[in-house]
């Protein structure tokens, strides 16, 4: 993908405005659940959606520093799967000329008030010319939420058990409050499962748990007695199609995870290429029967935090297991998620898996967690083992996106302080460069 400046040209004839065409704007700074809560409730008002990214310099005058580059937040905003199309470099304040140059009638925010550096409101213009529609802000969540648990290297985010929280028999509150709580948090899953249209089940999702004094999530699954429950039943593999595993942490589902399973979908393609799936006589017969489709079913394995924890310390996941889910599921490249999964794929776990025994289990070159032993014995010795090759965003993970905010920590914690946090930061960027050291110097002992 190239972020060209030119997402605007000049001179070219104003397309007629479509009621089913949408626009929806923001950063998108490592697009999060929060923002695919916005472009999810967009997409079900129309037909289509076009998510306008501003400039890296545009969010620099207005806001402060972007934790990611223009290109790859634009990636994250291509992957999403509500999306229609990207356009970088669209204006921080929104207007009328560049939403009507494609052909939106309408634009689509969050109830919550996005203002300039000036201190008006972004969205004046088309709120003027009745030209703008609301939906609701995800709550609990935004890009500053997550830099305020970077640096203070809160745990309260952490979730034992998804399957008992959703039940509302974990968290924090009343009993009627946990139950509405779950309730709310399993409604957004849904949400978040829908296909393309944003109206009808798309991902399946599942949960995994190890059988009782038998394994473990770190272990993976030892026995048959392990299970998988449907939480939400979706499309499913269609027939042909070759379903393929694959899982980690996503924690700050971004760049490098976004490349990682769009080249795992680009592999398959090309391994479908070769065996005649795009040929146009294949193509008819499965328009035949309803609608051409891709030919894989990804399926992505999501581990609990405590597993996270475990392996890597400090405060890491940032994103709680839920969270971190619904960055997953919005994305186009992924068709089922398995909560819970255990951090060893072993035989017994794959073999058992709801969609059978899958055609391939893929890993890529991003490292994040350090590995003593290889936990990809079990596919390797079934010979379904792949490895998706290097790519420029190998090196992003959680890890380093603290780091991108931990060397330009004046500048986050004047946006930090502007939101309002009370917190001694400099005392916690502190903290945080000691339980850093002190975590890498555990991995190195390993």
């Amino acid at each position: 993908m190239t972020v060209t400046d030119d997402a605007f040209p000049s001179g070219d004839p104003a397309p007629e405005l479509l009621e089913g065409r949408l626009w929806v704007d923001g950063c998108f700074d490592f697009f999060h659940h929060g923002h695919a809560g916005a472009v999810v409730q967009a997409r079900q008002l129309g037909d289509e959606l076009y998510v306008g990214v501003h400039s890296d310099e545009a969010i620099l005058e207005n806001k402060g520093p972007t934790v990611m580059t223009l290109k790859e937040r634009v990636l994250a905003t291509d992957a999403c799967r509500w999306t229609t199309k990207s356009i970088p470099n669209a204006p921080y304040v929104t207007q009328l000329d560049w939403i009507s140059h494609f052909g939106c009638k309408y634009v689509v925010h969050g109830d919550d008030i996005t203002s300039d550096g000036s201190g008006e409101d972004c969205y004046r213009f088309v709120k003027a010319a009745d030209r703008f529609k609301v939906v609701k802000r995800t709550p609990s969540i935004s890009t500053t939420d997550l830099v305020g648990r970077m640096l203070l290297c809160t745990r309260t985010h952490f979730i034992k058990s998804l399957e008992r929280t959703l039940a509302g028999e974990e968290g924090h509150g009343t009993d009627a409050e946990r139950k509405a709580n779950g309730n709310d948090m399993r409604e957004r899953i849904r949400l978040y499962a829908t296909d393309e249209t944003a109206k009808n089940p798309g991902a399946d999702v599942w949960f995994w748990s190890a059988a009782k004094g038998e394994a473990t999530k770190q272990d993976g699954a030892k026995n048959a007695r392990s299970s998988f429950k449907e939480l939400f039943r979706g499309i499913g593999p269609k027939l042909g199609q070759r379903v393929v595993y694959v899982d980690g942490g996503f924690d700050l589902f971004s760049s490098g995870h976004i490349e990682f399973l769009r080249m795992v979908t680009q592999a398959e393609e090309d391994l479908a290429r070769k065996d005649g799936w795009y040929s146009q006589q294949a193509v008819n017969e499965r328009k035949g029967k309803g609608a051409d489709y891709g030919p894989v079913f990804v399926v992505a394995g999501v581990h609990d935090d405590e597993v996270i924890n475990s392996w890597k310390g400090v405060n890491y996941p940032i994103m709680n297991i839920f969270e971190r889910g619904l960055c997953v599921l919005q994305c186009r490249y992924v068709h089922a998620v398995i909560f819970g999964a255990p951090f060893t794929p072993t035989v017994p776990y794959l073999t058992s898996l709801p969609w059978g025994t899958p055609d391939a289990v893929y890993h890529g070159p991003t490292s994040f967690m350090p590995l003593v032993d290889d936990v990809y014995t079990a596919p390797k010795e079934m010979g379904i083992y792949r490895e998706i090759g290097h790519h420029e965003y190998e090196d992003v993970n959680a890890g380093t996106i603290v780091q991108r905010i931990m060397k330009s920590r004046d500048l986050y914690e004047a946006r930090q302080k502007a939101k309002g946090m009370k917190a001694d930061i400099e005392a916690a960027h502190k903290q945080r460069e000691a339980l850093e050291e002190a975590q890498r110097k555990k991995e190195a002992e390993r």
